[in-house]
């Protein structure tokens, strides 16, 4: 609700609306087992039930979980088809904490994963970017593609907050070794430091593996006021971060992105968030306001990724 008020306040015609409709069984059998999705259902008889000690449901939450998986498929054929460029999905339950058959921090059905698995099995993918800026680890996205080559999955993550994983040493195995990369950033990482990070990682990582789609785990919780996250961020860091992101894609091409709204747990701070987006996207922000005055400590996470990644050449040497 906050996020739609901030839109009709401030984004009145901007925008191509576009209505999620629910995702179908067969779309989240790619990820989800089928036993898993009856149990899923089956919360509909309860006004008020637990899919997970963290994961609470009302009977109308299947039918919530169910249009934010379909309304991420709905944003990637939009997509596809030509007629957006770039979709944010504004959905709700979030999702990459969901594993094949459990649900866990609040995410029912894995959003993302059902996309990338959809674009690979009816789009013919076999280089997907998933970049997860949430302050929480998406063990969910990670655990589900770490043995895949066709997905690329790049988080930064407070390592010691719920799940708990993510270790820099996490990198994929078998055909999938190299293609995971995992950030474990520092709580009073700043605006600057947060976007140079993402600025030295995601340029040769999207020059070199040239995705044909970029999906963003876009969750806000890493706001200095958000009652999860114990982060030092501003919204400002979250406009910095999606120009960073179009600089890298322009550069190779003009890749689709699809963003998916993951954590954020402040009305007020996510709405002014994802308005920051919105103002880059729509080109409202100065050039002045975006730059990256002072790396502080970020050139040292940069250098660790790339002495665990160099080995593998997938992103860099």
């Amino acid at each position: 609700k906050a996020i739609y008020q901030m839109l009709d306040a401030e984004f009145p015609s901007d925008f191509i609306m576009i209505e999620a409709e629910p995702a179908t069984l067969a779309q989240l059998e790619l990820v989800h087992s089928p036993e898993y999705i009856q149990k899923v259902l089956k919360t509909a008889d309860h006004g008020f039930t637990n899919l997970a000690p963290d994961t609470p449901t009302s009977a109308k939450s299947y039918l919530a979980a169910w249009l934010a998986a379909g309304g991420c498929l709905k944003a990637l054929e939009s997509l596809m088809d030509g007629r957006c460029d770039i979709c944010f999905a504004l959905i709700r339950p979030p999702g990459h904490h969901a594993l094949h058959d459990r649900a866990g921090g609040f995410c029912i059905l894995n959003n993302l994963a059902v996309t990338a698995r959809y674009a690979m099995r009816h789009h013919s993918m076999d280089r997907i970017m998933v970049i997860d800026w949430d302050v929480h680890h998406g063990n969910g996205i990670h655990d589900l593609f770490y043995k895949q080559k066709e997905v690329l999955y790049i988080s930064s993550h407070d390592i010691l907050l719920y799940p708990y994983t993510g270790r820099w040493e996490e990198a994929g195995s078998g055909q999938g070794e190299g293609y995971t990369v995992n950030i474990p950033i520092p709580r009073d990482l700043n605006d600057d430091e947060f976007a140079f990070l993402y600025r030295e990682i995601l340029a040769p990582a999207v020059a070199r593996y040239r995705p044909r789609v970029i999906l963003v785990a876009a969750g806000f919780d890493g706001h200095m006021d958000d009652p999860i996250g114990r982060s030092q961020l501003s919204e400002k860091a979250y406009g910095k971060l999606i120009q960073v992101l179009l600089d890298s894609r322009n550069r190779a091409g003009s890749i689709p992105i699809l963003l998916a709204l993951e954590g954020g747990y402040d009305p007020r701070s996510l709405s002014l968030s994802v308005k920051e987006v919105l103002k880059v996207l729509t080109g409202r922000v100065s050039a002045q306001d975006l730059s990256i005055l002072d790396p502080g400590q970020a050139p040292v996470l940069v250098e660790k990724a790339k002495e665990i990644h160099a080995g593998y050449g997938v992103w860099c040497d």
